[in-house]
């Protein structure tokens, strides 16, 4: 640490440099914080959770129940242990409530004064946090899988929508209608994300064993579809159409620069791709354990080098090399599989929901003191205990070698 402050000081290093060494300690070092805990407010599973981008203060969450929770991470007590309080709840009480399983919350990119959740109950509604009312309420023809709002539009506001119809729907936040649908999907689409890097272009996930990137601005149908062979038709001839994934596609999620994306599926195997060209980076991140029938909420860190993916494996969450394919760690300490996880790139914190009814927090451990810390500290300590003694005790010449006790 003393090494990378003195280049810093000196400006021999990159300014992000520094962070960037810090975030990935912390990230490396993650464990169960058992001195924070956050209010059980659900009486089922917690499906989702997502936390702000605009103070990184509030976090959603969602569960099997129906209920959605608004959740304040800050610390007012300023003591080591504490409590995150739900400073709002939709419970199931409210005449407002969904009245099936919540599926996906999320906050409005640019304020916190909106948010969205969707549901089994055919729904999407946008509420209003200051009244936890809903202003706008979208039905569908099925069950509500999830649904995404791009991070960085600015000429846009629309959602994207997956049911049980393959027909993806997007929703005009500003016209409160359906305006489109993109058709290519044979079945459920599972998971959609828009990209971190480009506001037109969107990633959708299927039962039909498809991963499709999309540009909205085109009505000619998705970009390409996603083939985990690169093309090779040896190895899959008797696929009329690329696969992804030999099973049900149910994850997806954009690296923080929106260069990759990574997808999961219930043939256990998590996939990295090029977000540009489609090509499977072939990273082999070995056996990653997925029986989910509906999207997995996994997520991926952002200003870290390397960056890691954090992945619900059963009970556990399963942190992996972002582009190595490494297990770094494995987070143990829910009592039931863990269903979602969310990352807090500004302190490198990560929640997990799961079916026991539980969100943990995971935090960095404290970091211990530098070798070089510890010198000084040694070399300081022996300086002020010999002043202390007076002359005598630091000069070996002021010694009396010749008196005894005896004299």
């Amino acid at each position: 640490m003393l090494g990378f402050l003195s280049a810093r000081t000196a400006g021999l290093d990159d300014p992000l440099r520094l962070r960037r060494a810090e975030s990935t300690r912390r990230l490396l070092s993650l464990e169960l914080n058992h001195g924070r805990d956050v209010d059980r407010i659900h009486g089922n599973g917690v499906n989702c959770l997502d936390i702000e981008a605009v103070e990184g203060r509030y976090m959603l969450s969602g569960g099997a129940d129906g209920v959605i929770v608004i959740y304040d991470l800050e610390n007012y007590s300023g003591k080591q242990q504490y409590t995150c309080k739900a400073v709002g709840t939709v419970g199931r009480s409210s005449r407002f409530a969904h009245k099936f399983s919540v599926e996906t919350v999320q906050w409005y990119p640019f304020d916190t004064g909106m948010f969205i959740s969707s549901s089994f109950d055919k729904t999407m509604k946008v509420w209003d946090t200051e009244t936890l009312k809903p202003a706008d309420r979208f039905i569908f023809d099925g069950n509500v899988y999830c649904h995404h709002m791009s991070p960085i539009a600015r000429k846009h506001s629309l959602v994207a929508v997956g049911t049980k119809n393959p027909k993806l729907q997007l929703c005009d936040l500003k016209s409160g209608s359906r305006i489109h649908v993109l058709q290519g999907h044979r079945a459920e689409i599972l998971s959609v994300r828009w990209s971190p890097r480009y506001e037109h272009i969107l990633a959708t996930a299927s039962v039909d064993s498809t991963v499709r990137l999309w540009d909205v601005r085109r009505a000619s149908g998705s970009l390409f579809t996603l083939d985990q062979h690169n093309g090779d038709k040896t190895k899959a001839a008797a696929e009329a159409v690329n696969t992804a994934h030999n099973g049900r596609v149910n994850g997806l999620c954009f690296s923080g620069d929106g260069l990759y994306l990574v997808t999961t599926g219930t043939d256990d195997r998590m996939r990295l791709w090029n977000s540009s060209t489609g090509e499977n980076t072939l990273v082999n991140y070995g056996k990653v354990s997925n029986e989910s029938r509906k999207g997995l909420k996994f997520a991926v860190s952002g200003g870290c080098s390397p960056d890691c993916v954090f992945v619900p494996c059963g009970s556990s969450v399963a942190a992996y090399g972002l582009h190595s394919g490494e297990l770094v760690a494995t987070l143990r300490g829910h009592y039931n599989n863990v269903d979602c996880c969310d990352f807090h790139p500004d302190y490198q914190e990560l929640y997990t929901g799961g079916k026991d009814c539980n969100i943990l927090a995971w935090i960095p451990a404290l970091r211990g003191p530098d070798v070089e810390d510890d010198t000084h500290v040694r070399k300081d300590a022996a300086a002020a205990a010999a002043s202390a003694a007076g002359p005598a005790a630091a000069n070996s010449a002021f010694e009396d070698a010749w008196s005894s006790e005896e004299d």
